[in-house]
């Protein structure tokens, strides 16, 4: 028997968050020492990065852990920590200050370790802002339950709306999730054994590229829907034989040793419930009906 999957949408409550858009950031000593052992200064987090978007290759520019659209913090550091923690994946967002107030985008990730929101917006927008505008979130999916799997299945960060855009359905006891790639749990590194997974990524190893290569993965995109085999977030990240989690890639390839592009998590089981089917278009630009070009 096949039906679609249904959420508790009508009972999360809603609330509205606000961050500003982040100036790019180095450190002091600003070089980054590559796996290869090759000193770099890359453009990096933080900003509004106008020729990177959803939909994107995350190997394609010259950059290191580059996000995608545009990065906000609060500048309080509670406020910030519940607009991390509070916004999930697909949540509408609006600038409500500057020369493009008004204009609608959305969600796309958290970035553990700077925090940073990451938000979509089309190019003509992105022309139009600047740093320090204000970006508000309109806040809601966490409490989400999915019918059936209450006991199984954590949803973790995602918009009801987007939930029934994923066309998620259930299939002989199993949520049957449309992913765009397979990632095995010895790839991912940076962000593993962290004590919760409800806020920002982990990522996923490409020091290997003939590994990366072999599994399909020099395909990823900015907005991918990736399922992470035998990985748990449930109650932070670890590996888990069976375990299922599903992400979205929110940033790009990194030069560092253990790093890679990141994923925010979605949905997590520690049981093997969760079943990963491959589609081309398990990507947030698709589903969102965005241009990525």
């Amino acid at each position: 028997m096949r039906t679609k999957a249904i959420c508790n949408a009508e009972r999360l409550v809603i609330q509205y968050g606000m961050g500003v858009v982040r100036q790019p950031y180095l450190r002091l000593m600003p070089w980054q020492i590559s796996h290869e052992g090759v000193p770099m200064i890359l453009p990096r987090m933080g900003s509004i990065t106008l020729n990177v978007q959803i939909g994107d290759s995350v190997y394609s520019m010259e950059g290191d852990h580059v996000e995608p659209g545009v990065s906000i913090k609060n500048p309080g550091e509670e406020e910030n920590n519940a607009l991390n923690l509070l916004s999930c994946i697909g949540n509408p967002a609006t600038v409500i200050s500057g020369a493009a107030k008004g204009e609608k985008g959305f969600v796309t990730g958290s970035h553990g370790g700077v925090d940073d929101l990451l938000i979509y917006f089309p190019r003509e927008t992105l022309e139009k802002m600047t740093v320090e505008d204000k970006v508000q979130v309109r806040m809601q999916g966490r409490g989400m339950k999915i019918q059936g799997f209450e006991d199984t299945v954590h949803c973790i960060s995602v918009d009801p709306q987007l939930f029934e855009k994923m066309d998620i359905m259930v299939e002989d006891g199993r949520l049957v999730i449309p992913v765009a790639a397979r990632i095995p749990a010895h790839l991912m590194g940076s962000g593993m054994g962290e004590f919760s997974a409800v806020k920002g990524d982990y990522d996923i190893m490409t020091a290997d590229r003939e590994e990366i290569r072999r599994l399909h993965l020099d395909r990823l995109r900015y907005g991918d829907i990736v399922l992470l085999e035998n990985c748990d977030n449930t109650y932070g990240r670890g590996y888990l034989k069976g375990a299922v989690s599903i992400g979205v890639v929110i940033h790009g390839d990194c030069i560092l040793m253990g790093h890679g592009p990141g994923v925010s998590t979605m949905f997590s089981a520690k049981t093997p419930v969760i079943e990963g089917r491959l589609d081309c278009h398990a990507n947030l630009a698709d589903l969102m009906g965005v241009s990525h070009k």
